[in-house]
């Protein structure tokens, strides 16, 4: 008996057979993901991406930076890999689109929390100004400067291309709030140089019912109504007039909050003198303004042997209860 060799007839292997075999292996794609991805073709106005799926992705030539590009070529290079965010889900022909411009606001924005955390001072360009302040751009994300956190004496219509010192005042990813203060950065620059108990020279640059704003060095100090003069005064007013150049002496300084504190009351040789004659104050600033440090620095070793006083010896501690 002789065996005989038999063969299966091959199995047609059909476009839909190939297409349900893609579908159980593929990967699923869903809008937010972060994948990889290589450059498959440079198109005027975008290109197509390789990330894996049944179709080529594509990203727009808007999408491809947090900046403004004219040319894909100014991002992407063919054959290059990188990360790429799914903007959409599949279209009608199961496309994909992306997104790198997505990928660089998600870091931005986590860069930028990290330096308010940091309460870092950076450095940016003003590109543009409207009413309310000055624009800028900070990790890519524009930025907000109301004009009351402007301290220059440059116009603000001419501030556009001048490089601020800013610190960060409100950063709010949810409502795409970016909102900087170059007072503030100001304020603690000219703060790191300067102690309570110091007399320095200003010029008066705003008078209100409530005091004098004082322009010291290029930050704005505040002289209360309540810190001119041992007398009672009814306004500042009768003080001071705007542009007049005093001397004063500083009394607080709140680098959190960007305020300086500033008096001419504990300047006065006999109280009035700022009232009468506001020279006699300023020709014996320096002096006042040593004795007052020396009865600051008197307090506070009072209060440190107070202090002292209050916590117990050894001796006096109570033994332990075994």
């Amino acid at each position: 008996m002789v065996n005989q060799e038999t063969t299966a007839p091959a199995a047609s292997f059909t476009h839909e057979d190939f297409a349900a075999l893609l579908d159980k292996y593929d990967y699923h794609f869903n809008p937010g993901d972060i994948v990889a991805g290589t450059v498959f073709s440079l198109e005027p106005r975008g290109a197509l991406i390789d990330i894996g799926a049944k179709t080529a992705a594509y990203i727009p030539i808007q999408e491809m930076s947090i900046n403004r590009i004219d040319n894909p070529e100014e991002v992407l290079q063919s054959n290059e890999t990188r990360e790429f965010f799914i903007l959409t889900e599949e279209n009608e022909d199961g496309q994909l689109t992306l997104s790198i411009r997505r990928i660089e606001y998600m870091r931005a924005w986590e860069r930028v929390r990290q330096l308010q955390t940091e309460d870092a001072t950076v450095r940016s360009e003003v590109f543009a100004t409207n009413r309310g302040g000055a624009l800028v751009r900070i990790e890519g994300l524009r930025g907000f400067i109301p004009g009351s956190h402007i301290s220059t004496r440059t116009a603000k219509d001419d501030l556009v291309g001048e490089i601020l010192p800013l610190k960060f005042l409100e950063v709010d990813e949810e409502r795409n709030r970016l909102v900087l203060s170059h007072r503030r950065a100001l304020v603690e620059r000219k703060m790191n140089k300067l102690e309570v108990g110091e007399v320095v020279i200003g010029a008066v640059r705003g008078i209100k019912p409530y005091g004098a704003f004082i322009d010291i060095g290029g930050v704005s100090g505040l002289l209360h109504i309540s810190e001119i003069s041992h007398d009672h005064i009814e306004t500042p007013h009768s003080v001071f007039k705007v542009n007049d150049e005093i001397k004063v002496m500083i009394i607080d300084l709140d680098a959190e909050r960007g305020r300086i504190s500033l008096s001419t009351k504990q300047l006065e040789p006999e109280p009035g003198d700022m009232v009468r004659n506001p020279q006699v104050v300023f020709d014996q600033a320096e002096e006042m303004a040593a004795k007052y440090r020396e009865q600051m620095a008197a307090q506070q070793q009072a209060s440190d042997n107070l202090v002292e006083e209050q916590i117990p010896s050894e001796e006096e501690l109570p033994s332990a209860v075994v």
